[in-house]
């Protein structure tokens, strides 16, 4: 169903459209969380990309990520889409803090 929506909408440049990881509820010790406590989320997944952004000479400047890298985001930022009812954030390339190699 999500690929449906992703046909939908085409981010355009050197943006692409990440859904961030859900909020840690449980601590290691197995203590919930309240709302109010749990951090913000700062980590997500690459669900969409576009090939770049235009250079002056007509050449293509390639994004830095792929599709299922993780990235860190910044605290703010990025505008949210909501896209068949679930949330996602659009970011251009430099947005992003850095990427988790595996």
């Amino acid at each position: 169903m999500t690929g449906q929506a992703f046909r939908k909408f085409t981010s355009l440049f050197d943006r692409f459209l990440v859904e961030k990881s859900a909020a840690e509820t449980v601590t290691k010790g197995g203590i919930m969380l309240p709302e109010k406590s749990q951090g913000k989320v700062l980590q997500a997944t690459v669900v969409t990309v576009e090939p770049g952004s235009k250079r002056k000479g007509g050449e293509i400047q390639p994004v830095s990520v792929k599709v299922g890298d993780k990235v860190l985001l910044p605290e703010y930022g990025g505008t949210k889409v909501v896209l068949d009812d679930k949330g996602y954030f659009l970011l251009r390339d430099g947005d992003i803090l850095g990427k988790y190699i595996d």
